[in-house]
């Protein structure tokens, strides 16, 4: 053929295939069938393409023809492909819809009954280091949470108690493992505190009821606190107080740290400067030693050991109504805590968590000539997975085991009475988005005990819906088993569990600086342990006490409104009766009054390098019983109790506080309950004794140093 009429030809055919022109047109819609404008539309591996209208519209040219590819890209959507068949002409394409992508960052979370504090969390409720800072906390982390709603202040205690619940109801977790007498012991109505400090945590998780198929053996809440990860630099840390002093030092580098740290207190001097309503022979002291390490194990994984040892006690004279004898009581404590775990996250999604606990109390009571050892042993084995199918949904499972030895002995008597239980739960839990507005959560846990041969399963459910306002609703569900404390289970080994059953209804609303929470909740009590007169007979020990615990709280938290000011305020009611241990009809416990209200105020002053703090903590009385007004039970009240704290921080450098605080400013006569001789005397009146406070004020002084080669180490984060 002429070559001539060859280059002819192509050139026709060039010329035809450059002027065939299709076009492409259709609509980009969400799942609810809304229009998506400016949604980016694209032939993949070409340039043609075009962007959405307003109705969600979208019409291009394109000389690509027959197969081809559409991307459909639109931010905060997942991209979608569609394959289609591009020929002359005019080419409708069936409307797209794109899928929402949910991440942690707009997905709605569930506030029903819980609130979180860590450096990913969207509503930061309390961080530890609002815990130091907290006046009337005096550096302990219940005395920080008191001031959250849902608590009630129990001013002789010192130990958390929630929604009408006693303080054995709350369940005390770190780092996902059970801590076994996780409250230092103590005697007569000395408050005691938490044994661990903390600066160790990053974060904290509080629920307030209706909590994660995770937590179990706790009617009332969870508390989990999660240790710091590797630590950033190498520094030592000194502290000076009135009450003692210690010093911890650090070690890290890029892929491990460790922590070694060693304390003792003694309120022997404080107490000899400021006189004390409570007559102690020998003051509060003690001492401990602790050593927390990480190390990065692999691309994603992390391996972190804890160990802690300490010992203290204290002896005082407690007074008898209606006689001039006093009883000396004499109390020492040896406590040790170990753990380990390690999570790491594998392929295909899945994430996996082991570890290991240990906890071992032993106490030796001298009541006069009475001498009692109680040695209480919790290890904790737990192994969880977590798959994320896809972003709209995850899994969690779980499986753990607790082996539980308790023993009292009297030493004189020479007699011994103990339970060595067994413990074993399997877990699960799944959480559904349905968009990023509403999520679901299902779970269940299941239980078996060796000792009373019983099993048990706890069905739980929370919903949440985000509200256009940045609000969100959420509401919890749940049945929630715990096996009676120690002290009646060594008696009657064949006690079941007590059961709660949980409703709760929440609003949050949550914007920078701000943070808005009110719930409302009613709980259910069944199988609580009762029994008449003292619980010394195993048959008198039952589980047919029941009750009940309805209320609503409201917190606010304001960061922006007043230049380096940090306020908080919280109001709860509680409505809680329960018939239970030694009464014989529902009554108010002593342990939850109905009105609890609290403030908390911070206040940085850079000109003088300072912050001020200032705490409010006032409830409407404890009920009790008094037997000179008639036979009923607690059909009396004390007088509201009130606590105004203050404290000053200052720095004189970066790396140095130095901190002052008093508890009780105004030195008002807090009494929390009285005890009254059990006979009348010849005026035909039973004598009492009030229950108050160790003394009118708590005066503290510290100094704290930070130490490290590089100078960065400061204290400018701990205000």
């Amino acid at each position: 053929m002429n070559p001539r009429l060859l280059l002819f030809i192509a050139f026709l055919l060039l010329q035809t295939q450059a002027f065939a022109q299709a076009t492409i047109q259709g609509k980009v819609l969400d799942e609810k069938g809304v229009p998506l404008p400016g949604a980016n539309i694209q032939i993949k591996g070409s340039y043609d393409g075009g962007t959405s209208d307003q109705d969600g519209s979208y019409q291009f040219k394109t000389s690509e023809m027959e197969a081809q590819v559409l991307v459909f890209k639109f931010l905060g959507f997942k991209t979608e492909e569609l394959a289609i068949t591009v020929a002359q002409g005019s080419n409708e394409i069936q409307p797209i819809e794109l899928i929402e992508a949910i991440t942690e960052m707009n997905a709605v979370t569930i506030s029903a009954g819980s609130m979180e504090a860590s450096d990913a969390s969207k509503s930061v409720i309390l961080k530890p280091l609002d815990i130091v800072t907290t006046p009337s906390a005096m550096g302990d982390i219940m005395g920080a949470f008191q001031t959250l709603p849902g608590t009630s202040t129990v001013g002789n205690d010192g130990r958390l108690f929630v929604r009408g619940g006693d303080a054995s109801e709350v369940g005390i977790y770190i780092d996902g493992m059970r801590v076994g007498n996780a409250y230092g012991t103590t005697a007569g109505n000395v408050p005691t505190r938490t044994r661990f400090n903390p600066n160790l945590f990053k974060g904290t998780f509080f629920s307030t009821g209706g909590y994660s198929a995770e937590y179990g053996q706790a009617l009332s809440s969870a508390l989990a606190l999660n240790t710091k990860d590797l630590s950033k630099r190498s520094q030592g840390d000194l502290s000076l107080m009135t009450i003692g002093g210690g010093y911890s030092h650090t070690l890290a580098n890029d892929k491990q740290s460790i922590t070694a740290s060693a304390n003792y207190f003694n309120l022997g001097p404080y107490q000899g400067m400021i006189k004390q309503d409570v007559d102690f022979e020998k003051a509060p002291n003690g001492w401990d030693v602790e050593v927390a390490a990480q190390k990065k194990t692999g691309e994603n994984g992390l391996l972190k050991v804890m160990a802690r040892t300490e010992s203290g006690g204290m002896s005082l004279w407690q007074p008898l109504p209606g006689i001039e004898k006093r009883v000396l009581v004499d109390l020492k404590n040896n406590y040790s805590y170990a753990q380990a775990n390690w999570r790491t996250t594998l392929k295909n999604d899945w994430m996996i968590f082991t570890g290991i606990s240990y906890s071992n109390n032993f106490d030796k009571i001298a009541y006069d000539s009475l001498i009692i050892e109680r040695k209480s042993e919790l290890a904790h084995i737990k192994a969880t997975a977590i798959k994320d199918f896809s972003d709209r949904l995850s899994a969690k499972f779980g499986v753990e085991h607790f082996i539980h030895p308790y023993s009292e002995k009297l030493v004189a008597e020479g007699w011994k009475r103990d339970f060595d239980d067994r413990e074993t739960y399997l877990f699960t839990e799944w959480d559904f988005y349905l968009n990023k507005d509403l999520v679901l959560r299902g779970g269940l846990r299941g239980g078996a005990s060796s000792v009373s041969s019983e099993k048990w399963l706890d069905p739980r459910f929370s919903i949440a819906y985000q509200l256009a306002d940045k609000g969100q609703l959420s509401f919890a569900a749940g049945s929630f088993h715990q096996l009676p404390a120690e002290n009646f289970r060594v008696l009657n080994t064949n006690l079941e569990n007590s059961e709660s059953n949980h409703l709760i209804l929440n609003y949050l609303f949550s914007k920078e600086g701000f943070t808005f929470r009110a719930e409302t909740f009613y709980k259910s009590y069944d199988q609580l342990v009762t029994f008449e007169g003292l619980p010394d007979d195993p048959k008198e020990l039952k589980n047919d006490g029941s009750g009940y615990a309805k209320g609503i709280d409201f917190f606010f938290r304001d960061r922006e409104t007043f230049r380096n000011t940090d306020y908080w305020i919280t109001y709860s009611f509680v409505d809680s009766k329960r018939s239970f241990n030694q009464y014989e009809t529902q009554v108010q416990p002593s342990f939850a009054p109905k009105h609890n209200i609290s403030a908390v105020m911070k206040h940085f002053i850079a000109p003088l390098k300072s912050q001020i703090g200032a705490s409010l903590a006032f409830n409407d009385g404890y009920s009790y019983t008094n037997p000179n007004l008639d036979d009923s039970e607690m059909n009396s009240k004390t007088k509201s109790f009130q606590n105004l704290s203050l404290s000053w921080s200052y720095l004189p450098k970066p790396n140095i506080i130095i901190h002052m605080a008093c508890s009780n400013v105004l030195g008002r006569d807090n009494v929390f309950g009285y005890t009254y001789s059990p006979k009348t005397n010849s005026q035909g009146v039973f004598e009492f004794i009030p229950q108050g406070q160790v003394a009118p004020r708590f005066l503290f002084l510290g100094v704290f140093l930070t130490l490290s080669k590089d100078k960065t180490a400061n204290n400018l984060n701990n205000l």
